[in-house]
């Protein structure tokens, strides 16, 4: 099982990864990077005009997603915004628009190619309040209860540990935090055999979770208010689909009322292997210092 998601990986990290040399050399071509080949159910298209003309060309040919989750996300002032496979950055791009100055958007992707793209786009648009890391979905190099909100674009669908990434997402995403994700998803009734019969993992088709599934693995996970809203099919029994979800907060979780009272001077789970800042900027240490709390270690 193990080399099969080495594979699996392997291969969509491929094909990304020619996408990126595609247009990246596209811009070095009299006519500017030409869009990497999609049907109308992928790809730039599914971003508003007005959206796409502010961007850097290469960044809208890099498109590969199925829809638009910045239109959905509801992105405010001074927010942090972590994109799931940002790919060339169209997404991170966007975000970093709407969060402002105040605010940062960060891009994970996995394939050096799409990093060096999507670090190009940024400098072309002068974007100062973003980061791109490189690292799987499925391990996010990020501390716990950092983000405000987590985006997407059909690139959860290409995982081959969903679960890990629904758990990792959970994890980074502040109490309170909220998920807006475009994915594919199937029909509950199409079984895994027959949604593999309607494309590959590289084409975001064969490793599409049902609807339930989905609200399953998100609940399973610890979100709540899970929404998943089909906007368009991509093939017979299979959808893009937005996907909403909250991570509860500290006055909705399960033992409020201790997690309150362990949240002294700032930092949650005080002197146990799991404290954290409340303000990701400052080190514990600063914190319990500034507060004045006695206890210092």
């Amino acid at each position: 099982m193990r080399e099969q998601t080495t594979d699996l990986r392997e291969t969509v990290r491929q094909r990304y990864a020619a996408a990126a040399v595609k247009v990246t050399e596209g811009g070095t071509a009299c006519c500017g990077p030409q869009p990497v080949e999609v049907d109308e159910n992928f790809g730039s298209t599914l971003y508003a005009a007005d959206e796409r003309d502010t961007l850097p060309a290469e960044a809208v040919a890099a498109s590969l997603g199925c829809g638009n989750p910045t239109a959905v996300a509801e992105l405010r002032e001074g927010e942090r915004v972590l994109d799931l496979g940002s790919g060339g950055g169209i997404d991170v791009l966007l975000s970093a628009r709407r969060v402002g100055p105040t605010g940062k958007a960060y891009g994970l992707d996995m394939t050096d190619e799409m990093l060096a793209l999507a670090l190009a786009n940024a400098a072309r648009a002068g974007a100062t309040n973003v980061e791109f890391l490189k690292g799987t979905i499925e391990a996010v190099p990020l501390p716990a209860s950092t983000i405000d909100v987590v985006i997407s674009n059909c690139v959860i669908n290409l995982s081959v540990d969903k679960a890990a990434v629904f758990s990792e997402t959970f994890r980074v995403l502040r109490p309170g935090g909220r998920i807006g994700v475009s994915d594919v998803v199937a029909d509950d009734a199409l079984t895994p055999e027959q949604r593999a019969e309607r494309g590959d993992y590289v084409g975001c088709i064969a490793g599409a979770l049902s609807f339930a599934e989905y609200r399953a693995g998100l609940e399973a996970a610890g979100f709540t208010d899970v929404e998943i809203t089909p906007t368009h099919p991509v093939a017979d029994g299979m959808h893009s689909a937005l996907v909403r979800a909250v991570k509860p907060s500290v006055d909705d979780a399960p033992g409020a009322s201790a997690a309150a009272t362990d949240a002294c001077c700032g930092v949650t789970s005080c002197c146990t292997s799991d404290e954290r800042t409340a303000d990701p900027s400052t080190t514990v240490a600063e914190a319990k210092a500034a507060s004045g709390c006695g206890c210092q270690n």
